[in-house]
């Protein structure tokens, strides 16, 4: 059995669920998940496969993410690897695959990183849980792109069958 690496950057945590679902669904025997603030203190050379997961927020991934990246891109390429995006325009049918999300793919060519497998997520939008601030632009931008409004409510779009797809994909994979 491979040995599994799980980083994530999350906002709001659905990033961080949605890996747990993954080890749930790999049986949570040889996985181990860490934030992303921590991933520069793991030995990478110590597991065959790699899984970062990243959400966005306000059109951009975190500054972490690209540093990670950029740090370990050579124990990167020699190991098998995952990458996923979370993010609200994912729940729209035209920019829910990697080859169609704005995010996926700006993330891909700034990097030039080429991880062997990539998936894209649609996120959670959790107006109670939104500060004053964040949750007026949120609900602008919902707005704009004809998403739910209502400030009292959380919207989850996240498609677990989905996810679980992928836990497949990491377990098959070698």
């Amino acid at each position: 059995m491979s040995k599994i690496v799980m980083i994530y950057s999350t906002t709001d945590g659905q990033t961080k669920r949605i890996l747990e679902y993954i080890k749930v669904e790999l049986g949570g025997s040889d996985v181990e998940i860490s934030s992303i603030s921590r991933a520069n203190e793991l030995e990478l050379t110590n597991f065959d496969k790699v899984v970062l997961g990243a959400s966005i927020r306000y059109g951009k991934h975190k500054p972490e993410v690209f540093d990670f990246v950029k740090s370990q891109r050579e124990t990167l390429e020699e190991k098998e690897t995952f990458f996923f995006s979370v993010n609200v325009v994912a729940r729209k049918p035209d920019k829910n695959t990697p080859a169609t999300n704005p995010y996926m793919i700006k993330f891909l060519e700034k990097t030039s990183w080429k991880p062997d497998f990539t998936e894209v997520f649609a996120g959670m939008v959790n107006y109670p849980k939104y500060n004053f601030l964040d949750k007026n632009i949120i609900r602008f931008i919902m707005y704009l792109t004809k998403g739910p409004t209502d400030v009292s409510r959380c919207y989850e779009f996240t498609n677990w069958g989905s996810v679980k797809k992928f836990a497949e994909l990491i377990s098959r994979a070698d």
